[in-house]
C-alpha cells in the first residue's frame, strides 16, 4: 500500500473545475454592434441621486452603481448609440455583458463577452439574446415570463442577465437617451 499524505488528499478533494470562457473583447463587441460607426468614444457616465432614483423607478431594481462604462459609436458626427458594459453574477461567478443601445434608449443588442460558470451558457446563443432588441426600459417586457423567456437549466444567467439589461435600458433613458 502507498502513503499519500493527508494534505495532498484534502487538496484533490477540494479542488473543483474552472469554467471561464472569454468570447469577445470590448473592442470587438463594440465593431459588432456598430459595424458601420467609423468612431468609438468612450464617455463618463455618471448618475446623480436623481438619476438613480429614476432609473430605480424605471427598472424597478436597485440603480446599483453610479458610474456607467459607456462607448459612443459615431459615423462621422452622427450618434449612433451607445455601448453600456457591466457584469451581473450568474449563479455563483461574474458575467461580463454588453449592451448596444440606440440613441432613443431602446435596445439594439445584447452580446455575453465573457462567461464563468460551469453551466447556462446557453444565453449566449443568438435567438435568446435577440428577444432584447427593440425594448425599452419603459416598455415592460424586459422581465422573464413578460416578453423575454427563460432557459431551463440557465435561470439564474437568464433572470440576471435580464435585470441587468433593464437597469441599462433604465440608465439609458434617464442619462443617454435624447
Amino acid at each position: 500500500m502507498r502513503y499519500v499524505p493527508l494534505t495532498v488528499l484534502t487538496a484533490c478533494a477540494v479542488a473543483t473545475p474552472a469554467f471561464a470562457t472569454q468570447y469577445l473583447s470590448p473592442e470587438q463587441t463594440q465593431k459588432l454592434m456598430f459595424p458601420e460607426a467609423d468612431a468609438f468614444r468612450s464617455q463618463q457616465v455618471s448618475l446623480d441621486a436623481a438619476q438613480m432614483r429614476q432609473v430605480e423607478q424605471l427598472a424597478g431594481l436597485p440603480a446599483r452603481s453610479v458610474q456607467w462604462r459607456v462607448v459612443g459609436a459615431y459615423k462621422g458626427d452622427a450618434l449612433l448609440g451607445y455601448m453600456v458594459l457591466d457584469d451581473v453574477v450568474g449563479k455563483f461567478e461574474l458575467i461580463s455583458y454588453a449592451v448596444g443601445v440606440n440613441p432613443d434608449a431602446s435596445v439594439r443588442q445584447v452580446e455575453i463577452l465573457s462567461y464563468r460558470e460551469s453551466h447556462g451558457s446557453e444565453i449566449r446563443l443568438p435567438a435568446w439574446r435577440r428577444q432584447f432588441v427593440g425594448k425599452s426600459a419603459r416598455s415592460g417586457e424586459l422581465r422573464i415570463g413578460a416578453g423575454i423567456n427563460n432557459i431551463s437549466g440557465a435561470t439564474l444567467s437568464c433572470t440576471h442577465i435580464t435585470d441587468g439589461v433593464r437597469r441599462i435600458a433604465a440608465v439609458a433613458q434617464v442619462a443617454l437617451g435624447r
